[in-house]
């Protein structure tokens, strides 16, 4: 589904990625894991389309990617959630998610500024998906509820459910355990696991949180410094020298 070859990304004199290169399958769960600085979330950066490689080339469904913008790509139906949740706190919980639906809308600027019979119709269909995006989330009856009023575990869940309007092929999930307890963390995996099997969603995953990254990973692949230093199956990862020599030497983080 997702092919990142060679990919290049400097930052003045600092070389943020090194000649990164891994394929992600369909309908895979695959981790990116690498001490702090090793080029994690630039990496996210550049297959979402914040940041343009220097050098290589992304391909997604057999597409050229890396030479589009961020709304381009988010169409073509990669979404992705941030490391630190960026929820419009001053909206309801049914608005943040009816702000990802708009991504999928057709009205243009004219039918929107003169309330147009078309633009009527497809807001009240953005109201209905969004809707029924709080109820497989599970957040339906907090939908009049400011985002800034959830605790930090349904935030974070209802930044998926954002990204789940977008109608994603592929999410990326950019550190989701982050600020979690052992119980928001357990319930994360249950449901990172249920959005592949149930709505057949490819993930990416940057995590810090070890346990995690073991128990939903297919395959994973291990920056340091900006460079892929290991790929492989979670076992294959865990048992790897270089990996425990890069999370200096600490086994203990598996």
């Amino acid at each position: 589904m997702l092919k990142v070859d060679s990919i290049w990304k400097t930052f003045g004199g600092i070389t943020a990625l090194m000649d990164v290169s891994f394929e992600v399958e369909r309908e895979e769960i695959k981790a990116v894991i690498g001490p702090n600085g090793a080029g994690k979330t630039t990496l996210f950066n550049v297959i979402s389309g914040v940041y343009k490689p220097d050098r290589g080339n992304i391909f997604f469904e057999d597409r050229r990617i890396d030479n589009l913008g961020a709304v381009k790509i988010a169409r073509l139906g990669i979404s992705r959630t941030f490391q630190n949740v960026e929820l419009y706190g001053h909206l309801t919980v049914l608005e943040n998610v009816m702000v990802g639906r708009y991504a999928r809308t057709k009205a243009g600027f004219f039918s929107c500024g003169f309330r147009l019979p078309h633009m009527l119709r497809e807001e009240k269909e953005i109201i209905k998906k969004s809707e029924e995006i709080l109820e497989y989330i599970g957040l339906y009856d907090k939908k009049d509820f400011f985002a800034s009023e959830l605790p930090i575990g349904l935030q974070r869940i209802l930044e998926i459910g954002r990204a789940l309007a977008t109608e994603p092929k592929l999410i990326m999930f950019d550190e989701p355990a982050s600020g979690l307890n052992d119980a928001e963390t357990k319930n994360l995996s249950t449901f990172i696991k249920k959005l592949r099997d149930e709505k057949n969603i490819t993930v990416i995953l940057v995590e810090h949180d070890m346990g995690l990254v073991m128990d939903i990973s297919d395959n994973i692949v291990v920056l340091n410094f900006g460079e892929k230093i290991a790929e492989g199956t979670p076992k294959e990862v865990k048992n790897n020298k270089l990996v425990i020599d890069a999370y200096l030497g600490e086994e203990e983080h598996f």
